[in-house]
This record gives C-alpha cells, sequence and structure tokens, in this order.
C-alpha cells in the first residue's frame, strides 16, 4: 500500500466519491473520520499520506464546538506539510484557518450544476482545467493573502486555491458520481428556485457534456496534489 489517506465526511451517510475510487486506485487505503460524530482526528499526520475535508450542507460560520475544532485541525498537516485538499466546505475550512472570510454572495446568488470557471494563469500553469464544474453551496471564500488563485468564476470568484506546496481548496465537486447526483437532487426542489441554481434535468444534461472533463482533469489533479507524498514516500 502507498499509505493512508484521512477522509473526513460530515453526515451519516456521505461518501468520498470518486476521489475516494481514485485514490484506491492509486494505492491509498481510506481512514474515514466523521468528527461531527465524535470520531477523534489524529493529533499528526504521522501516520498518513495526506487528508481531505469534504462538504456538507453545515456553514464555515455556524457555532458549534465540532466545527471550530476541525478549522483548528487543519494546523496538523499544515504545519507537517503533508496534502491536505478542501473540497466546498473543506475548502472553506480552510480560508477560516487562514484567517480569511466565507460569506454568502451579496446578491443572493448560489451555485448549483454545472458552471464555468476560468484558470489563472498560475492555474494553466500548472495542468488544464475543465470549461464547467458540479457546483452546490451557497457561500464562497475571498482570496486570502499567501495563497495562490488558481481558477476563478462569475459569481463565487475563488473557484481554487493553493496554500503552499501540498494545500489545496476546491469550491466545487469533482468527487460527485452519477449515484451521488441522484441522491442530491431527489426532493431539492425548493433549492433549485435559488437564483443561479438549475433544476434537475438541466444538472444532468450538464453532466453528460461536462461530466468526462471533470474526470480527466481529477486524475490530472490528484497526481498533482500527491506528488509531496509520493517524494515523502521515496526518500
Amino acid at each position: 500500500m502507498t499509505g493512508k489517506i484521512l477522509i473526513v465526511l460530515h453526515q451519516e451517510h456521505s461518501s468520498p466519491g470518486r476521489i475516494g475510487r481514485f485514490l484506491i486506485e492509486r494505492g491509498y487505503e481510506l481512514d474515514i473520520r466523521r468528527p461531527r460524530f465524535d470520531d477523534p482526528l489524529p493529533e499528526t499526520m504521522r501516520d498518513h499520506a495526506g487528508a481531505v475535508i469534504f462538504g456538507g450542507p453545515m456553514s464555515v460560520n455556524d457555532q458549534e464546538a465540532w466545527i471550530r475544532r476541525e478549522i483548528d485541525w487543519i494546523g496538523v498537516p499544515l504545519n507537517e506539510n503533508k496534502p491536505f485538499l478542501g473540497v466546498c466546505l473543506g475548502a472553506q475550512m480552510l480560508t477560516r484557518h487562514l484567517g480569511g472570510r466565507v460569506s454568502r454572495h451579496e446578491g443572493g446568488q448560489v451555485e448549483i450544476g454545472y458552471w464555468p470557471i476560468e484558470p489563472t494563469a498560475e492555474g494553466r500553469s500548472l495542468m488544464s482545467w475543465p470549461s464547467h464544474v458540479y457546483h452546490w453551496h451557497n457561500e464562497g471564500s475571498e482570496h486570502v493573502r499567501g495563497t495562490r488563485l488558481l481558477a476563478t468564476g462569475s459569481t463565487f470568484a475563488n473557484q481554487a486555491f493553493a496554500c503552499g506546496r501540498a494545500a489545496y481548496g476546491l469550491q466545487f465537486h469533482p468527487e460527485v458520481t452519477y449515484l451521488m447526483m441522484n441522491r442530491w437532487t431527489t426532493g431539492s426542489e425548493e433549492s433549485f428556485k435559488l437564483p443561479g441554481a438549475q433544476d434537475r434535468e438541466q444538472q444532468f444534461s450538464g453532466r453528460w457534456q461536462y461530466d468526462p472533463g471533470m474526470q480527466q482533469w481529477l486524475h490530472g489533479f490528484l497526481d498533482l496534489w500527491l506528488t509531496p507524498a509520493m517524494a515523502m514516500a521515496a526518500e
């Protein structure tokens, strides 16, 4: 085995989806924890090759004690230069850990469905990016000084960013599988009425058009993200 990846989930039946499957295909073991339900997080990353914090329906601005603890814990992989990835809520937690602000769009817009992103010059220097990605969020992160903006969008500007050589935040959801989309979109009609939300039919139409590009991008991104872990394992 290549090592263990710490997987942090926030609901009882949440899944790491395609990110989890691609990590397993690369030889990693998944160590799944749910701090919201009192699973402990490690005091050191000594036994893990990296960590991923996924999304959830809660807000990073909520006052629950477990959210504050999880935000503080992000310092563990950052201080040890272990690969860290925040997806949606996880990216917003990274922003808060770094002292940045997370807030709703001033015009009340959300992003639900497939919306375009534009890589920055630095993002393009790292890899090719998909034209559209899958979103499900009503808050976004500001660009924290000292981080590197990799991709931007017209509604929420900070779509992908990097911190140091091993930490990344993604505002979108490359992990979402077809089954996950079915589950997320079932019974969500009220959410689809919000400004910036695509309905169920539009989302599945977008999946057939844009998901192959997202899937190809995710393979390349995970290899980029895991490069520090592979370098440490070779030492």
